[in-house]
């Protein structure tokens, strides 16, 4: 399957037109649309969303991933193979976590796109190069572009975990670039003046209350119960957590 990461948002014709162009190269390839609203501009607070999601999705498949305030610019195309899974979008970051997160450095591979389109937008990277890529990928296509050395430094951009908020849901809670395996369930974390116990779900606070907790793609959330966590704890995208012990 091809899966879409994208902080393009449902409206407006941009994923309709990469879904166009998948289908005409990759016809009987499925594509999973994952995610439209990663955080706008923002490659750093993506790259930790996107590596929350990775692990649920098999082997083989093609994350077509663009979150791209770069484009047009010097930035490199790129395409990642990592834990047998292929990457393909900008090189700004966007996939050095999940990298990051990989056991050994034997499962992390790096490309960099020479192959070019015809037609190349300034300003739309994601269908005239990287949708075309990852057809070709999804297809059993040898990467088109140069082999990178796998660098240590390419790794060290960004910290394995952001304490910080990346993402608000519909419902308004909070996820965070920390991941919850790193905090034990005794400790409360301090955000926006305010300090949130553990729960392991909802329904074990009392309606109205705030608490964090362990979501099911591994992050540290932050909630209230049957209330919007953004406007209750008046939290916003880039807020910093602190671990209380």
């Amino acid at each position: 399957m091809i899966v879409l990461f994208t902080d393009f948002g449902s409206s407006g014709p941009y994923i309709g037109q990469m879904k166009a162009v998948l289908c005409q190269r990759a016809p009987s390839t499925p594509v999973i649309d994952l995610m439209h609203d990663a955080p706008t501009f923002d490659p750093q607070a993506a790259a930790y969303l996107l590596a929350s999601l990775v692990s649920e999705l098999p082997k083989g498949c093609v994350f077509l991933c663009v979150v791209d305030p770069g484009v047009g610019s010097q930035r490199k195309p790129l395409i990642a193979r990592i834990k047998g899974r292929w990457f393909v979008g900008p090189d700004n970051g966007l996939f050095d976590i999940v990298a990051q997160h990989a056991l050994a450095e034997s499962e992390v591979s790096w490309w960099e796109i020479s192959w070019r389109p015809k037609s190349l937008s300034s300003s739309f990277h994601g269908r005239d190069l990287f949708a075309p890529v990852a057809a070709m990928l999804a297809k059993g296509d040898e990467p088109p572009g140069r082999r990178l050395d796998v660098s240590a430094d390419r790794l060290c951009r960004w910290p394995s975990d952001l304490y910080k908020v990346i993402y608000i849901d519909h419902f308004g809670n909070a996820m965070t670039g920390l991941r919850a395996a790193k905090v034990d369930t005794n400790t409360r974390i301090a955000v926006a003046n305010q300090q949130l116990c553990w729960a392991r779900t909802f329904s074990e606070v009392a309606k109205g209350e705030g608490f964090w907790y362990q979501n099911s793609n591994g992050l540290v959330e932050l909630a209230v119960n049957q209330g919007r966590a953004d406007k209750i704890l008046q939290l916003n995208l880039g807020d910093a957590l602190t671990i209380v012990a």
